[in-house]
Protein backbone atom coordinates (compact mmCIF):
# COMPACT_ATOMS: atom_id res chain seq x y z
CA UNK A 1 0.00 0.00 0.00
CA UNK A 2 1.07 3.34 -1.01
CA UNK A 3 2.23 5.59 2.20
CA UNK A 4 0.87 8.47 1.13
CA UNK A 5 -2.86 7.34 0.83
CA UNK A 6 -5.08 7.73 4.26
CA UNK A 7 -6.63 5.00 6.00
CA UNK A 8 -8.39 4.01 8.38
CA UNK A 9 -8.48 0.77 11.20
CA UNK A 10 -11.85 -1.08 10.66
CA UNK A 11 -10.49 -4.15 13.14
CA UNK A 12 -8.02 -5.00 15.17
CA UNK A 13 -7.82 -8.72 16.57
CA UNK A 14 -5.37 -10.94 17.41
CA UNK A 15 -4.72 -12.21 13.82
CA UNK A 16 -3.50 -8.10 12.93
CA UNK A 17 -5.07 -5.06 12.25
CA UNK A 18 -7.25 -4.33 8.93
CA UNK A 19 -7.00 -0.99 7.58
CA UNK A 20 -9.01 0.51 4.57
CA UNK A 21 -8.02 3.01 2.17
CA UNK A 22 -9.67 6.13 1.50
CA UNK A 23 -10.03 6.04 -1.63
CA UNK A 24 -11.58 2.38 -1.43
CA UNK A 25 -14.47 3.74 0.43
CA UNK A 26 -14.79 6.58 -2.24
CA UNK A 27 -15.20 3.89 -5.28
CA UNK A 28 -17.68 2.11 -2.93
CA UNK A 29 -19.89 5.52 -2.24
CA UNK A 30 -19.51 6.55 -6.22
CA UNK A 31 -20.24 2.58 -7.85
CA UNK A 32 -23.63 3.08 -5.11
CA UNK A 33 -24.38 6.62 -6.39
CA UNK A 34 -24.38 5.34 -10.03
CA UNK A 35 -26.62 2.78 -9.01
CA UNK A 36 -29.81 5.00 -8.48
CA UNK A 37 -32.07 5.62 -11.46
CA UNK A 38 -31.95 9.64 -11.89
CA UNK A 39 -28.56 9.70 -11.76
CA UNK A 40 -26.43 9.87 -14.96
CA UNK A 41 -22.54 10.26 -13.52
CA UNK A 42 -20.34 11.14 -11.40
CA UNK A 43 -18.94 14.63 -11.62
CA UNK A 44 -15.33 13.46 -12.92
CA UNK A 45 -15.40 9.93 -12.69
CA UNK A 46 -16.42 7.52 -9.99
CA UNK A 47 -13.41 8.08 -7.39
CA UNK A 48 -12.92 11.49 -8.35
CA UNK A 49 -16.49 12.77 -7.93
CA UNK A 50 -16.10 11.72 -4.20
CA UNK A 51 -14.61 12.99 -1.50
CA UNK A 52 -14.41 11.37 1.89
CA UNK A 53 -13.17 12.48 5.69
CA UNK A 54 -12.02 9.90 7.95
CA UNK A 55 -13.26 11.08 11.30
CA UNK A 56 -12.06 8.86 14.54
CA UNK A 57 -14.68 6.10 14.28
CA UNK A 58 -16.56 7.25 11.07
CA UNK A 59 -16.34 8.85 7.63
CA UNK A 60 -18.37 11.84 5.96
CA UNK A 61 -18.43 10.95 2.48
CA UNK A 62 -19.48 13.87 0.05
CA UNK A 63 -20.39 12.88 -3.69
CA UNK A 64 -21.13 15.20 -6.54
CA UNK A 65 -23.39 13.94 -9.34
CA UNK A 66 -24.77 14.95 -12.70
CA UNK A 67 -28.64 14.49 -12.81
CA UNK A 68 -31.45 12.97 -15.75
CA UNK A 69 -33.46 16.37 -16.90
CA UNK A 70 -36.82 15.78 -15.17
CA UNK A 71 -35.77 13.99 -12.21
CA UNK A 72 -36.65 15.09 -8.83
CA UNK A 73 -33.37 16.20 -7.42
CA UNK A 74 -34.40 15.80 -3.69
CA UNK A 75 -35.79 12.59 -4.26
CA UNK A 76 -32.78 11.34 -6.39
CA UNK A 77 -30.41 12.82 -3.59
CA UNK A 78 -32.16 11.48 -0.87
CA UNK A 79 -31.97 7.90 -2.61
CA UNK A 80 -27.88 8.53 -3.20
CA UNK A 81 -27.62 9.08 0.66
CA UNK A 82 -29.58 5.80 1.80
CA UNK A 83 -27.79 3.84 -1.13
CA UNK A 84 -24.00 5.25 -0.15
CA UNK A 85 -24.67 4.41 3.50
CA UNK A 86 -26.17 1.01 2.68
CA UNK A 87 -23.01 0.47 1.02
CA UNK A 88 -20.24 1.74 2.76
CA UNK A 89 -21.94 0.60 6.18
CA UNK A 90 -22.39 -2.69 4.75
CA UNK A 91 -18.84 -3.68 2.79
CA UNK A 92 -17.05 -2.16 5.42
CA UNK A 93 -17.93 -2.24 8.88
CA UNK A 94 -17.84 1.69 9.12
CA UNK A 95 -20.12 3.99 10.35
CA UNK A 96 -21.28 7.04 7.68
CA UNK A 97 -22.15 10.16 9.82
CA UNK A 98 -23.13 11.95 6.77
CA UNK A 99 -23.88 11.85 3.25
CA UNK A 100 -24.11 15.19 1.59
CA UNK A 101 -25.01 15.50 -2.25
CA UNK A 102 -23.67 18.07 -4.46
CA UNK A 103 -25.80 18.35 -7.86
CA UNK A 104 -22.91 19.18 -10.42
CA UNK A 105 -25.08 19.49 -13.52
CA UNK A 106 -28.15 18.30 -15.44
CA UNK A 107 -27.67 16.03 -18.58
CA UNK A 108 -29.99 15.77 -21.38
CA UNK A 109 -31.17 12.33 -22.89
CA UNK A 110 -28.85 12.45 -25.90
CA UNK A 111 -30.73 11.56 -29.31
CA UNK A 112 -30.27 8.25 -31.08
Amino acid sequence: MADDRRVIKINEGELGVIQIADEVIAIIAGLAATEVEGVSSMAGNIAKGVKVELLENSVIIVVAINVAFGISVPEVSRKVQEKIISAVETMTGLNVAEVNVKIAGIEMEKES
